[in-house]
């Protein structure tokens, strides 16, 4: 079976000709950032991630983690890992360095989470879950909570996680019961809560969890709720540890997948008073602050699904080129024995595994990119349009990209065959590893719902016919050189498809007016159209880009390979848009008549 192999070559071009990683360090913040560092980060990322975090992926999913005394030990080599992790700095890559952050682009964080998430996911979600907090602490916390939190978050020294879910509120969280009382001006929790993804471990001394909880004048609904920073640990007035907060791990649930990644039952306030909690932002504004973090951890599954799914294709088409069976005839009728990789079926799911890939990597890479635009580019109005982008792609990247992941890891499987479905191949684990990328942070349907809701509907399709503009504004000017057939296949696919879904938003926007119900019944079909375009989209940019470098006399066979990724996403997937336009439009009919 195949090692990692960091895609160092199409993380590049991916980072310059799709996301435009020029236009990125243009910015002022970022003059002291170039190509070449840049290449060396994601060089020794690549290292990192081989040497230290994928040796321990199969053995971390075999020993899982325990739970004794309140305390989770995370599998052998996992902590020391983690040590080693923050020795190197990875963990403040994209932060500001007043805080010792390295103060590099999140694009370029993002690629390096690509690496973190491929080599070992249930190890990554660990820091991804920190680094929302910092996110969330650096944009809505107090000056106080920002002194005596944020530097040891942003070094990885402490470690956050993200306390939402109850055993009676899921989706719903106007159903939250945990509860804040205060008390002489301070705020103690109580309540518990379930699915706490690294709640509880021995990475780190403190853990510092952010928890949504109804406000001391307990009104219902979301708008009755409010966020705290409950430490595992007080720290004192001089910045040391002090007493164990009244906080505890009462249980571990047993995953399919992501076995060395603890998910906590957490309990607050079991003692009289309840757990320490410092208020984040102003009372009953605790979901709108949340979901800084939330958005944050969302744009990271989608970076999940790209990692994982690039491992799961290596691992494939490394198993392909070795495995002998059947018999190819050749030109001249001869029957030779012959790897699997040269059998048209396995050639198609591994271009539909290579190109998938590629494409969910350029929505993620795209959308960092508009991040780092939004929160840095000197014109306000740019700022703003940029964040306005960067909403309205955040469910699509979580959701597209996820669902593509794992379709990809199950491919994976297929590839493989019977050897594929047997544990020891670790094959299966890329699937049941990615599985939960589709549910947590918002199920993937709720994406869908929030992205016709709000972001198409409420505005009247603004940021989705801009994007739709922005994608017909694609430059074509090669496809009249006559070896660019591929080129006018890819154009005329991506034409068709960016007019499917103009319709389809159109009837989205006229529809939801009328009935919502209706809307929301398509509203999957719909995220899975748009991500499809966008994808297509991004494809036919990197084939145009790759077309023109060899013109210029670069003959890479890489860039062939571009091209026939590109050309297979247009013939195989984005060919798919107008009979999802069509089933947006008329297949809600028999989901609303139908009873269960």
């Amino acid at each position: 079976m195949a090692t990692y192999q960091v895609p160092l070559e199409d993380m590049q071009f991916t980072l310059k000709e799709v996301a435009e990683l020029e236009k990125v360090l243009s910015l002022p913040c970022f003059s002291d950032v170039n190509g070449n560092l840049i290449d060396t980060i994601l060089t020794e990322a690549g290292k990192f991630g081989s040497d230290v975090l994928y040796p321990l992926r199969q053995s971390g999913d075999r020993e899982g983690c325990q739970l004794e005394n309140g305390a989770v030990k995370l599998p052998n080599g996992f902590t020391d890992a983690y040590t080693r992790f923050i020795k190197g700095g990875w963990n403040s890559v994209s932060f500001s360095t007043k805080y010792g952050g390295m103060g590099l682009p999140n694009l370029v964080a993002g690629a390096c989470l690509e690496i973190w998430q491929s080599t070992n996911s249930a190890f990554a979600i660990c820091p991804t879950l920190t680094q929302a907090a910092v996110e969330l602490i650096s944009t809505n916390g107090s000056e106080f909570l920002k002194s005596n939190f944020l530097e040891r978050l942003v070094s990885g020294e402490w470690t956050g996680t993200m306390n939402l879910t109850e055993p009676q509120a899921g989706s719903d969280l106007s159903n939250i019961s945990t509860k804040a009382i205060k008390k002489d001006g301070q705020y103690f929790i109580t309540g518990q809560k379930i699915f706490i993804t690294f709640g509880e471990h021995d990475f780190t001394e403190n853990i510092i969890h952010m928890v949504l909880a109804r406000s001391p004048d307990n009104i219902e609904g979301t708008g009755g709720l409010s966020l705290y920073l409950v430490p595992k640990y007080l720290v004192l007035s001089d910045g040391k540890i002090g007493e164990h907060n009244d906080l505890s791990c009462i249980a571990l649930e047993h995953k399919m997948g992501l076995h060395a990644s603890p998910t906590c039952v957490m309990s607050f306030g079991e003692k009289e008073v309840g757990a320490l909690g410092f208020l984040i932002g102003e009372e009953n504004r605790g979901l709108e602050y949340m979901f800084t973090m939330m958005n944050n951890a969302r744009l990271a599954i989608g970076i999940q699904g790209v990692g994982v799914a690039e491992q799961a294709y290596q691992h494939a088409k490394a198993y392909a080129s070795e495995r002998i069976q059947g018999k190819i005839t050749g030109t001249n009728g001869e029957s030779n024995a012959t790897t699997i990789d040269n059998h048209p079926d396995v050639k198609r799911m591994l271009l539909f595994m290579r190109s998938s890939t590629e494409a969910i990597r350029s929505i993620t890479y795209f959308a960092c990119a508009l991040l780092d635009l939004a929160k840095n580019h000197p014109n306000p109005d740019e700022r703003l349009a940029k964040q306005d982008m960067v909403d309205f792609l955040i469910p699509i990247v979580k959701a597209w990209a996820s669902d593509t992941g794992i379709q990809i890891t199950n491919t994976a499987i297929q590839v493989v065959g019977g050897a594929g479905y047997i544990e020891e191949s670790g094959i299966p684990q890329f699937f049941r590893d990615l599985r939960i990328a589709s549910i947590w942070e918002g199920t993937n349907g709720i994406q869908a719902l929030d992205l016709v809701g709000r972001k198409i509907a409420r505005d009247n399709g603004i940021v989705a016919n801009e994007l739709i503009k922005t994608m017909r504004s694609l430059n074509w000017n090669s496809l009249d050189k006559p070896e660019a057939h591929d080129l006018k296949v890819i154009s005329r696919s991506l034409k068709n498809a960016i007019k499917s879904l103009e319709d389809a938003t159109v009837w989205v926007i006229e529809n939801n007016k009328k009935n919502p119900q209706i809307v929301a019944a398509s509203a999957t079909n719909y995220l899975q159209l748009i991500g499809t375009v966008i994808g297509g989209w991004l494809m036919a940019q990197s084939a145009i880009a790759a077309f023109e470098r060899m013109k210029a006399g670069e003959s890479k066979q890489f860039l062939r390979q571009k091209i026939i990724s590109s050309r297979f996403f247009a013939d195989h997937i984005l060919i798919q848009a107008p009979a999802l336009s069509f089933t947006i439009t008329n297949g809600w009919e028999t989901i609303i008549e139908n009873k269960n």
